[in-house]
């Protein structure tokens, strides 16, 4: 899930004194890592260059929370020999839904003239740090990424109302990017399922009873070593409880459950791009990769390609469900070569029909 907290302050301590130890050994470097720019990621003065703004603005920057669904946090305790792959998937989910936010929601305002014209934008600096523990000491995997209001060479701060709106899009894309993967690098299959959520195949629900994650008091955060975690959850998993309830996992061709797709779309008039990217990211049960996806959804709808903010071009739901070629020629393929063939046999039936 993703969550997006402004920031007013450009104190970054509680990042950078964190080194989560709970991880070490598991991912690749320190927990802060940069997706734009360098530097210590423990000094705190390098940290807080990221949060740019200007003397006009009260915001600073923008708190990017990536969470990982809880199945896929509770593997890390669970298993030892796949959970360095699994820190290493999320950090490649989260580098994917960043870049889908530069490219599709960073913009910035100007007013000037009488007009309101939105223009392109980029993050000079971006840093992340990886946790793999929350307050209680559950397993809780997520990326605080820190971006500044005021994108690279602009003078004005970004247009947040687009970062808002497309933040749904980023978190479905992070998802499917988290599901995709899982399946393709671990013997794991996470599916998304009818409630909204993302479950692990064969994983007994008895350890999201265990790990819940729900708490009355939101308790002091504390800095686990790697030992100190592992002891935790192993006496942890002496209180576990089987309950037998899981989700079976599927065999079945890369293609898009649209059933899933077109009900995302119900009770909206319009359409743009981004309601597309988020509701073909959850309709791909089994995952995706984000770049293949966008580029299938330019392929099929291509009058809302380049979409950026929030004026982008829409289209109506009947239009973006494509009703009747689905009927015709089935669920839309996932695999780029597969989906031009089906596009393809489409075309080649509606000339045929238009010259008799």
């Amino acid at each position: 899930m993703l969550k997006v907290f402004v920031r007013r302050s450009n104190d970054v301590r509680y990042f950078t004194s964190d080194q989560a130890l709970e991880l070490e050994g598991l991912r690749e470097g320190a927990a802060g890592w940069w997706l734009r720019g360098a530097g210590d990621a423990h000094d705190e003065h390098e940290v807080a260059r990221v949060l740019t703004s200007t003397a006009k603005s009260a915001v600073v920057g923008y708190d990017l929370v990536f969470a990982a669904p809880r199945p896929l946090s509770i593997l890390l305790a669970l298993d030892a020999e796949h959970a360095s792959t699994i820190v290493s998937l999320q950090r490649h989910a989260v580098r994917g839904a960043l870049s889908y936010l530069e490219e599709h929601a960073l913009v910035v305002r100007d007013r000037r003239g009488g007009e309101d014209r939105q223009y392109p934008a980029h993050w000079e600096r971006v840093i992340s740090f990886t946790h793999g523990v929350n307050r209680h000491g559950e397993p809780h995997l997520h990326d605080h990424v820190l971006v500044g209001a005021r994108p690279a060479e602009r003078e004005v701060v970004l247009d947040s109302r687009a970062l808002f709106a497309h933040a749904r899009a980023a978190d479905a894309l992070y998802r499917t990017s988290l599901r995709f993967e899982l399946a393709r690098r671990t013997p794991y299959q996470s599916q998304r399922t009818f409630a909204g959520g993302d479950a692990i195949a064969n994983l007994d629900e008895g350890y999201r009873a265990l790990w819940g994650g729900r708490h009355e008091a939101r308790g002091e955060k504390r800095l686990w070593t790697r030992h100190e975690i592992v002891e935790r959850w192993r006496s942890d998993r002496e209180r576990y409880e089987p309950t037998f309830q899981s989700v079976t996992r599927i065999d079945s061709p890369r293609t898009l459950d649209e059933h899933r797709f077109g009900a995302a779309l119900e009770g909206r008039y319009d359409v743009a791009r981004r309601h597309v990217v988020e509701a073909w990211s959850d309709a791909a049960i089994t995952g995706d990769d984000p770049r293949a996806l966008q580029a299938n959804i330019d392929l099929l709808y291509p009058q809302l390609a380049n979409g950026r903010g929030v004026r982008e071009r829409t289209i109506g739901v009947s239009q973006a469900r494509q009703s009747l070629l689905v009927r015709e020629r089935g669920p839309r393929p996932l695999n780029g070569e597969e989906l031009e063939r089906w596009c393809q046999r489409s075309r080649t039936r509606s000339g045929a029909e238009r010259s008799r």
